[in-house]
């Protein structure tokens, strides 16, 4: 009986130093050096690992950095042209800056905007009740106000408005990773160009119904009357499938669409408030009020 245990032990010994050394001569064979500038790039990233980069993590992007002739379709949106311009310096490569962007809410149903049609109590989930029915109001295009852009953002710059129930995205917060985007079942978020001191015009509706319906369903929505076409003098707005829609790169921020739609579904962002034309006439009125 002795024997044999010790036999048993012997054979697991041997089997198991034999494995142990196939595998360490596996290893030695396949070992693949990595490149010590991962490391060099990791450095000064953000390290938030978002995904933003189109990769998954910082190290991963930083591989692929490492591994790319040039930074075509890399590039970081956490750190920007400045993480960007420290990871060219890192490999010895050139980065051409980005324009800043941002991610934007294109719906005007707000509460007021779109009356609500049904009641949902259920899961606090767009995604849930995009699975189950068009939501609780007559737009089957629009936000479903459960906040799902919002719990997804890493970085605190979504949150909803308890006064409309759309998303609020905080422009010093937000940092273009596009997490909110690829979380929004309905697909009303989009990146769009920062634009100079922040100022932006874009149709905030994805309605393409056609537009009595679309009327119907939201006050605020984009009835295709193609005004905003005719007026743009710089061929940056074109007809989507019944819903208008306007080419951040074209646009030259003249506003004149702004100022032709009909339902406001045009919005204009951290503009100077418009100054308002004088009344002449029987009606205009001296500074004392008087006539």
């Amino acid at each position: 009986m002795g024997s044999l245990i010790f036999y048993t032990v012997l054979v697991a010994a041997v089997v198991g130093t034999i494995s142990a050394v196939i595998l360490f001569l596996v290893a030695k064979k396949f070992h693949v050096e990595e490149d010590p500038r991962i490391d060099q790039v990791v450095d000064v990233l953000p390290g938030v690992n978002c995904g933003g980069c189109g990769h998954a993590g910082c190290r991963a992007f930083a591989e692929a950095c490492v591994k790319a002739p040039a930074f075509e379709g890399l590039f970081c949106p956490v750190g920007g042209n400045e993480v960007m311009a420290s990871v060219a310096r890192k490999l010895g490569k050139e980065v051409p800056s980005r324009a800043p962007m941002i991610a934007v809410v294109r719906c005007n149903g707000s509460r007021q905007n779109r009356p609500v049609t049904s009641r949902y109590e259920g899961p606090e989930s767009c995604a849930v009740i995009h699975a189950l029915y068009r939501g609780q109001t007559g737009c089957q295009h629009g936000c479903l106000g459960q906040g799902d852009c919002v719990k997804v953002c890493r970085f605190g710059a979504m949150v909803m408005d308890p006064v409309t129930g759309l998303p609020l995205i905080d422009e010093d917060k937000c940092v273009a990773c596009g997490a909110c985007i690829k979380a929004c079942p309905r697909g009303i978020i989009e990146m769009r160009l920062k634009g100079p001191k922040g100022r932006r015009v874009f149709v905030s509706c994805i309605n393409k119904d056609k537009g009595g319906v679309a009327m119907k369903a939201c006050r605020a929505a984009c009835i295709a009357c193609g005004k905003c076409v005719k007026e743009c003098p710089f061929g940056a707005i074109e007809m989507q499938k019944n819903l208008a829609y306007i080419d951040d790169e074209k646009c030259k921020l003249c506003r004149k669409c702004v100022a032709v739609c009909p339902t406001k579904a045009i919005r204009e962002v951290n503009f100077p408030a418009r100054s308002v034309a004088p009344v002449s006439g029987p009606e205009a009125t001296t500074p004392e009020g008087g006539r």
